[in-house]
């Protein structure tokens, strides 16, 4: 199949047009007029992702995290990025990244996250100025209730998280939950207003834990965890049109947690 009838497939779920303005979803190396028998799966494009796709015969490999954020001003193998550059292009493979794209839609990171811990009835959580059927997060509700200490392991266990950080809740019965996948820190304020329970995310600072402490359950997965999945949307988008792919075994977290 041609790699821009894949990229149109793509699209169809998780436009361009409903990602963040600083980002940069789409494609990063590649000509679409190319024809692609097997595709490779990765959260993130790491020199150990492209040399799987090398050994595995992948022509094409889409990502969650885009490789490219900015300009690249030279590629001289000095950056672990650039040596990507390199090893893509030599290789003739493709590379394609659907990041805020795919989070901010229905159908989308953060609602996959939603459906994995059983939450219904969810809605965006910070709906987009320009279009508001897309935005970051979502917040729904618990089928049935859960008290804290419950949930914490139902997270734990649906996620597979290496560990978990979290406050102490407003209140041990846990109904409505926020999430956003990803560093999404700055939006505990607003799950806050919209009356979440808990709060799920990752990277939250040591004053963010503080200010949300006894206030709202604010849950911190690593951010791999949070949104691996991107990995099983792909793959459902390429099952949809025939398309052979592979999810990466060497994309992993690349924090390390050692529990004492």
């Amino acid at each position: 199949m041609l790699l821009r009838a894949i990229i149109d497939s793509i699209e169809s779920v998780a436009p361009r047009s409903a990602q963040e303005q600083w980002d940069n979803s789409g494609m990063q190396i590649g000509d679409t007029g190319r024809e692609i028998n097997s595709v490779l799966l990765t959260t993130d494009v790491t020199t150990a992702v492209v040399n799987e796709a090398i050994e595995r015969g992948c022509q094409l490999i889409i990502s969650h995290h885009p490789l490219l954020f900015h300009g690249l001003k030279q590629i001289c193998g000095e950056t672990a990025q650039q040596r990507i550059v390199e090893i893509a292009i030599r290789h003739q493979i493709a590379i394609y990244s659907a990041h805020t794209s795919l989070d901010s839609v229905i159908g989308g990171i953060n609602t996959r996250l939603a459906d994995k811990l059983g939450v219904e009835n969810y809605r965006i959580l910070v709906p987009s100025a320009a279009n508001q059927e897309t935005g970051l997060g979502v917040i729904g509700t618990l089928s049935k209730p859960m008290n804290y200490a419950e949930f914490i392991g139902h997270v734990r266990d649906r996620l597979q998280c290496t560990y978990i950080r979290y406050t102490r809740p407003a209140s041990e019965l846990i109904r409505t939950v926020a999430l956003c996948g990803g560093s999404g820190a700055e939006f505990i304020p607003e799950a806050i207003v919209q009356g979440a329970d808990v709060y799920i995310t990752a990277d939250c600072k040591y004053h963010e834990f503080q200010d949300a402490d006894g206030r709202i359950g604010l849950i911190d997965i690593d951010h791999w965890y949070s949104e691996r999945h991107a990995r099983e949307i792909f793959g459902d988008i390429l099952d949809s049109i025939g398309v052979k792919y592979v999810i990466s075994s060497a994309d992993k977290s690349p924090i390390q947690v050692e529990i004492i």
